[in-house]
């Protein structure tokens, strides 16, 4: 019997859909297919660790049958995040994504750099947003109050876990994704960070107006 979409926690027989997730709205919120040689290199690096290093804070939209249509990932403290990336996720994901040998050259090239280096997470000017996270809809399931559900869902854990504020970076030309946050109560945080971003943050309390 189908059941209504839901919220749940991640569980380890969603990743495969995770992963399928994360392709299809790599690219300014869309699929990265069609301009990636390899576009698996960014579940590897925006998804797949987070439910890996920190799969409490990981959750999912079922869509009533079982299967995750949306999700919702991140760490409690990016700082730390970044240290068990680098030496517990990138060995096992470092030979199917190598480093670039020099300056990236390709799109591809630009997301296997960020694989490698996780300590571009850690930026000074966000020491007081120290959670991060990462929100994925497929198309089809948004603009139908999925996504502020996921949202309410993860600030939530964050706040009984005692973390009091987020931050997240997104790319500065994914406008839908940019007035989605807006209602969610983010707001610009002034980083060193080059135009093609922006970071933006919010705390972890007032969830009720979500």
């Amino acid at each position: 019997m189908t059941e209504s979409p839901r919220i749940r926690p991640y569980r380890r027989e969603d990743r495969p859909a995770l992963d399928d997730i994360c392709v299809r709205t790599a690219h300014v919120g869309q699929d990265s297919r069609p301009h990636f040689a390899d576009p698996d290199v960014f579940p590897a690096t925006f998804a797949a660790p987070y439910v890996h290093l920190e799969p409490e804070l990981a959750f999912v939209l079922d869509d009533g049958r079982g299967r995750a249509v949306g999700y919702v990932v991140g760490t409690a403290d990016t700082a730390r995040f970044a240290r068990t990336f680098r030496a517990a996720w990138l060995p096992l994901v470092a030979d199917r994504h190598p480093e670039p040998s020099g300056p990236p050259r390709t799109p591809d090239e630009e997301i296997a750099w960020l694989l490698h280096h996780p300590e571009r997470m850690v930026v000074p000017e966000l020491a007081d947003w120290p959670a991060h996270l990462h929100i994925d809809l497929l198309p089809e399931w948004q603009g139908r109050g999925h996504g502020r559900r996921l949202m309410r869902t993860f600030l939530s854990a964050l706040r009984d876990g005692g973390v009091p504020s987020v931050h997240l970076v997104m790319v500065t030309a994914n406008k839908p994704a940019r007035a989605f946050y807006d209602r969610m109560g983010f707001e610009e945080i002034a980083t060193p960070m080059d135009d093609s971003v922006v970071c933006l943050g919010r705390t972890t309390d007032d969830l009720d107006r979500l």
